[in-house]
């Protein structure tokens, strides 16, 4: 379902029923209880989600969670959330949080538009992640593209003073649009002239290897809250 009534909004996901491989079944079931946090409609008390006080970074839509996996081994000191509506995507990187030992991420398998709503509280991340969102390519649907100003100014509300709103798309007309709806926006400031150069943090994906050879170009923003 595209549109939720309940929310009177238009979802930016597709909800797929994915199968499950063993070993992201068998994730779930040893390392669900102690990474996967349950969406409540209460405020996520950090400290106690993950046993320490440290900046915390939000990733939205972690697909394999690949990326979400190499990025929190980089970064030992900073926590992450990750959000995925998908059971494989969750699977996957449950699996890769138990086979890597991995103690600084959690997961929460909801909308990210209801988890920042409901769980995140205002002021306190560092920074956010989404990387490569469904780009809805056709024109017609471009209107159901995540990054659109209503969510950027939610995001700005979760965001600490100085955090930031990493984007990375392969997309070059969405890509376009994330500049235009993140540059209109006061509370932010983009740290490039224009797309910012691809962050160490941030590896290539094979999928983007393989764009990258083809010709295709990917394009990374990055905007501080002021």
């Amino acid at each position: 379902m595209l549109y939720d009534p309940t929310e009177h909004r238009i979802r930016s996901f597709v909800t797929r029923a994915g199968r499950l491989s063993t070993g992201q079944a068998r994730a779930l079931e040893e390392f669900g209880p102690q990474f996967l946090v349950a969406y409540k409609k209460e405020m996520l008390d950090y400290a106690a989600a993950f046993g320490r006080q440290a900046p915390t970074i939000l990733e939205i839509g972690f697909g394999m969670g690949d990326t979400t996996a190499h990025i929190a081994r980089q970064m030992p000191e900073k926590d992450f959330i990750g959000v995925e509506v998908h059971t494989p995507g969750v699977g996957s990187l449950l699996k890769q949080i138990g086979e890597q030992g991995i103690t600084n991420l959690r997961l929460i398998q909801h909308d990210a538009f209801e988890v920042l709503n409901n769980m995140i509280p205002d002021a306190s991340l560092a920074g956010v992640h989404i990387f490569f969102p469904d780009p809805w390519h056709k024109a017609r649907h471009n209107k159901r593209r995540l990054i659109q100003a209503p969510f950027v100014q939610l995001l700005c509300q979760k965001l600490a003073a100085g955090g930031y709103i990493h984007l990375a798309t392969d997309w070059e007309d969405y890509a376009v649009q994330m500049l235009e709806v993140l540059g209109a926006e006061p509370q932010l400031a983009n740290t490039a002239e224009g797309y910012a150069p691809q962050p160490a943090y941030r590896p290539l994906t094979k999928f983007e290897n393989r764009g990258l050879k083809l010709g295709h170009g990917v394009w990374d923003l990055v905007f501080t809250k002021k």
